[in-house]
């Protein structure tokens, strides 16, 4: 991950702690514990938050809250979402929320395996998310829906240049993901800022795959990427995918980033709260343990960020409880 900032030598980051629902504190304090292993010091702030906190109280995330975090320098979130709040309460209120307030325009998810390692770089605050549309005679039999995608030159190429920046550090080589022989008005805006941005880097390599066909070399040929960028709701589905092939969604981690600086970026693992399997020390914190590397490599710690990865990539056939996984991790630091 591109280095954003690098922290000064007294200096200690910052950071929310949102363990959220369901097996959401169990992965976060692993992954908090190896942090402390390896000797990085964090400051953090316990935030109470999530599905069970909008039923005890009606609170989803605040301004008063969304004020404080703009002080902070990251936030490192377990899993939010519990079955009895109705869809969508949480996903708009809070991380929807979050992403749009703090700009959080880069989703960053990594996929390494013995056999591939690539990473998807998806626009994360406009799209087909950006809530544009509305109801028509809602209701009736002539009910008309509409859900627009929202799509500017500016939240494409900034989106696009981080793939690119990111690309330079790694094996330079880019692939635009889009769909766009249909979609011919957002697709040309995506495709024309790709172009314009590449040819500021011509070290780097380029392709272009439709979302369909990369759904097929996700499964059958994900050596072939390096960098992949792509949209807000197809990078959804394709991250999701890239997780099933590369060990589970259960190992995926991610970064939410305002590499701007503006506020805080954001780290989680992606496997949800799992309330059938919550307080039973059995949830795998290694998706929870990455992202926290991935927040400490985005906070300048890059030595400790990359023996966190490496140990958790070692990890990755262990089998145990929750901290006997954490366990492993530490002894491989």
């Amino acid at each position: 991950m591109t280095e954003a900032t690098e922290m000064g030598a007294g200096g200690v980051p910052r950071v929310g702690i949102v363990g959220g629902d369901g097996i959401g504190p169990e992965v976060i304090t692993q992954g908090l514990r190896v942090i402390d292993a390896i000797g990085v010091e964090l400051e953090t702030v316990d935030y109470d938050l999530g599905g069970a906190r909008y039923l005890r109280d009606g609170v989803v995330l605040s301004d008063d809250t969304l004020d404080e975090w703009r002080n902070l320098d990251a936030i490192y979130l377990g899993a939010v979402g519990t079955p009895d709040v109705p869809p969508g309460v949480i996903e708009r209120g809070l991380l929807l929320k979050m992403r749009f307030e703090l700009d959080l325009y880069v989703n960053q998810r990594p996929f390494v395996t013995d056999t591939h390692d690539f990473v998807v770089i998806r626009e994360n605050t406009e799209g087909s998310y950006a809530g544009e549309g509305g109801f028509l005679r809602k209701g009736t039999p002539h009910e008309i829906a509409t859900q627009g995608s929202v799509n500017t030159r500016m939240g494409a190429e900034r989106c696009i240049r981080y793939a690119f920046d990111l690309a330079m550090e790694r094996s330079k080589h880019v692939t635009l993901v889009h769909k766009t022989n249909v979609l011919t008005f957002s697709g040309d805006l995506w495709q024309r800022a790709f172009d314009d941005v590449a040819a500021e880097y011509p070290e780097v390599d380029t392709a272009y795959n439709h979302v369909d066909a990369a759904c097929i070399y996700f499964v059958q040929d994900p050596q072939r990427y390096d960098v992949v960028v792509t949209d807000n709701l197809f990078g959804d589905i394709l991250t999701d995918l890239g997780g099933a092939v590369s060990g589970g969604i259960g190992l995926a981690a991610s970064a939410n980033l305002n590499p701007s600086l503006t506020g805080p970026s954001m780290f989680e693992p992606v496997h949800g709260s799992a309330p059938d399997i919550a307080g039973q020390n059995k949830a795998n914190p290694i998706a929870a343990i990455i992202s926290a590397a991935m927040m400490l490599r985005f906070l300048g710690q890059t030595e400790a960020a990359t023996r966190i990865e490496q140990a958790c990539h070692a990890c990755a056939e262990v089998e145990g409880s929750t901290e006997q996984v954490a366990d492993a991790v530490i002894a491989k630091l």
